[in-house]
């Protein structure tokens, strides 16, 4: 007697919708590590709204041999388009280790500008952050599925005031912080996704804070995305679609957790310049 076959289309769906549920299970336990000292509340959740449009450009520059350079840009904006979330700059150094393993390391600068009912730190302020990152992606293709894995590790130093009197950050803070995401993606015909195509792709990133500096809670934010993209050709791919942000405060306000439930719109361009050629 023959054993059944495992069907892993079936296993990867299982696995995003666990990721799918990241964010409902946070509601549901409400809160990380509690400060000592502040007395407990009966409800200790609190959730604010934001309408957010993410607008960014990802490039890669593949140079001699398994070598590259990636840029970004991401113009994160609140209301739509209105106002400003924050402002992300990256670079870094690709490494092809194989056709399916894509390392980098990196460098990123961050700058937060106070948005929403409760900016994300206490002065309402805006604040820079300098980030290193290394970076391990695993690609995979399941019969019309392309299926990526992200794995982040991220050292952020995220500027802080020791005091209202400072007129800008004088300490910046050492946070660790680990990132997975699972993306999937698929032409809506035939069975890979060529020139002149069109595609669906789905994916969910958990963030997690780890470290001596993790602050009042491990879970960072979540992100979910629904994008429609178009492949022009070799260089040029354009993605947009809806993108869900369920963000956990690093502090307890009143003795609250406080979380930010950002839903909007998210529009990629991404360009692949390959100068081996």
């Amino acid at each position: 007697m023959t054993k059944p076959k495992l069907n892993i289309r079936t296993v990867y769906f299982f696995i995003f919708f666990l990721f799918l549920l990241c964010p409902t299970i946070t509601h549901a336990q409400g809160s990380g590590t509690t400060i000592p000292s502040t007395p407990p509340v009966p409800n200790n959740r609190l959730t604010h709204y934001n309408s957010i449009g993410w607008f960014n450009y990802f490039g890669t520059i593949r140079l001699k041999g398994k070598w590259g350079l990636h840029t970004e840009y991401q113009f994160r904006r609140n209301h739509i388009i209105t106002d400003w979330q924050q402002s992300l700059l990256r670079v870094g150094v690709n490494y092809q280790a194989s056709p399916n393993l894509l390392l980098r390391l990196g460098y990123g600068w961050i700058e937060t500008f106070p948005y929403g009912e409760f900016p994300l730190n206490g002065l309402g302020r805006d604040f820079t952050e300098h980030r290193l990152f290394q970076m391990a992606q695993l690609s995979q293709k399941e019969g019309r599925f392309n299926i990526q894995h992200r794995f982040m590790l991220e050292q952020r130093f995220v500027g802080r005031y020791s005091s209202a009197l400072e007129s800008k950050e004088d300490e910046f803070p050492l946070l660790h912080r680990a990132r997975y995401m699972i993306r999937l993606q698929m032409p809506f015909k035939g069975q890979t996704i060529k020139n002149k195509t069109a595609y669906a792709a789905v994916y969910n990133e958990i963030m997690i804070g780890f470290g001596r500096n993790v602050n009042a809670n491990i879970f960072d934010q979540n992100r979910i995305g629904v994008l429609i993209g178009y492949r022009l050709n070799e260089k040029l791919r354009i993605e947009a679609g809806y993108l869900n942000q369920t963000l956990q405060f690093g502090r307890l306000i009143n003795g609250r957790n406080i979380f930010q439930s950002n839903n909007g719109i998210i529009i990629n361009t991404n360009v692949d310049i390959d100068w081996r050629k």
